[in-house]
């Protein structure tokens, strides 16, 4: 089976060894395999799980609730429980989405009026000068 050190699972991740630490130590990750130095080891499935967590927590999903969902899939139950969480951080993070289509809008009605009015003084200028 093949394993990572902490600086090669957070590389994969693009998390901090700092992070992957706190993720530990917080319960967001379970124990990690230790080698007989003491020094993590990382698998496939520990990357995976850190991909999913990282998603969760990019999405916006508070970490009391990542920490119950990882609470609830090391136990191997809650399922119903679990749901719930997933379909109510959906709801959350479709409002943040419909939020950043509005904020969108804004922005490219911004852009394209500024960009109208800079063409036109641009347009101006140019033939301004040729005029002289």
């Amino acid at each position: 089976m093949t394993t990572w050190s902490i600086s090669e699972a957070a590389a994969k991740c693009g998390l901090s060894q700092h992070t992957l630490r706190w993720y530990e130590r917080i319960g967001l990750l379970g124990p990690i395999d230790r080698t007989a130095d003491g020094r993590r080891r990382f698998t496939e499935g520990d990357l995976d799980w850190l991909a999913l967590i990282t998603k969760l927590r990019e999405t916006g999903m508070p970490v009391k609730d990542m920490q119950r969902y990882a609470e609830l899939v090391r136990s191997g139950a809650g399922q119903e429980e679990r749901l719930e969480l997933l379909r109510a951080h959906r709801v959350a993070v479709r409002r943040a989405l419909a939020t950043q289509r509005e904020c969108l809008k804004i922005l490219d009605y911004k852009i394209g009026s500024y960009s109208r009015h800079v063409c036109e003084a641009q347009r101006q200028e140019s033939q301004e000068s040729q005029e002289r």
